[in-house]
């Protein structure tokens, strides 16, 4: 639903990666609700602004919740919907946190997060 009257005003990517990065310092991992997407579009997004790109790993929660809990299907709803995760989904704040509380919860169950 994002129209470019959205965004035609708003820094770009290049723009905003300084801030962006510092927040990453110290990061262990990024979490992502398949994250091979996530990682591709990050990575693409710093290549074309000039950029490194994070170096550090990313968590994929689909396969986090099917190697944690065995869930099918590995939508982000149905994952937190199974693991009681309040969510909006597609809202941008809602799903980092849903992402966010899937890895709390698997390293609560003792799952390993990094392969």
């Amino acid at each position: 639903g994002i129209e470019w009257s959205h965004v035609a005003k708003k820094p770009t990517f290049a723009g905003l990666w300084p801030k962006l990065q510092k927040s990453l310092t110290g990061a262990d991992y990024l979490a992502a609700h398949n994250a091979s997407f996530d990682s591709g579009v990050l990575n693409a997004c710093c290549a074309a602004a000039g950029v490194a790109a994070p170096t550090v790993p990313f968590i994929c929660t689909v396969k986090l919740a099917r190697k944690a809990w065995a869930i099918r299907p590995t939508k982000l709803p149905d994952v937190c919907r199974h693991l009681g995760i309040k969510l909006n989904h597609h809202e941008a704040l809602s799903d980092a946190e849903a992402c966010a509380n899937i890895v709390l919860a698997a390293a609560k169950d003792g799952i390993p997060l990094l392969d």
